[in-house]
């Protein structure tokens, strides 16, 4: 006997997307490529930061290669987080048809992006 009323969906399914109907599979799989490409961007920013920070680099005090290594790491963090959340959210308006979500995380990562780019170049002039 079912005691989730006939839902065939995993119990993680049923948490996540409770209400709506199941979309059209191309559009999940492709809300899922694109997860796994953020995926891909926030590991590739980790990477980055962990390499900036375990090496030495002539010419740049130790303190604000650290600092850079850490505002990479914590962006690759953040955007480890935010795809996520946005994944959850397409899901979540594709099962309701409903208007897709703003992607909020790409303004706040240019302007990570953007903080990287400042700090390094007066790091470099210094």
């Amino acid at each position: 006997m079912s005691t989730n009323g006939g839902d065939e969906r995993s119990r993680l399914a049923r948490r996540l997307f409770p209400g709506g109907k199941e979309p059209d599979p191309r559009f999940t799989l492709a809300n899922e490529r694109t997860y796994l490409a953020w995926t891909r961007t926030a590991l590739a920013f980790l990477a980055g930061g962990i390499a900036l920070g375990a090496f030495d680099i002539d010419g740049i005090h130790p303190s604000y290669q650290k600092a850079v290594a850490l505002l990479v790491i914590t962006a690759g963090l953040f955007i480890a987080g935010g795809a996520a959340v946005r994944w959850v959210h397409v899901e979540r308006a594709l099962r309701d048809g409903k208007p897709l979500p703003v992607p909020a995380i790409i303004p706040v990562l240019s302007l990570i992006v953007f903080a990287a780019l400042a700090v390094t170049a007066v790091m470099i002039s210094v």
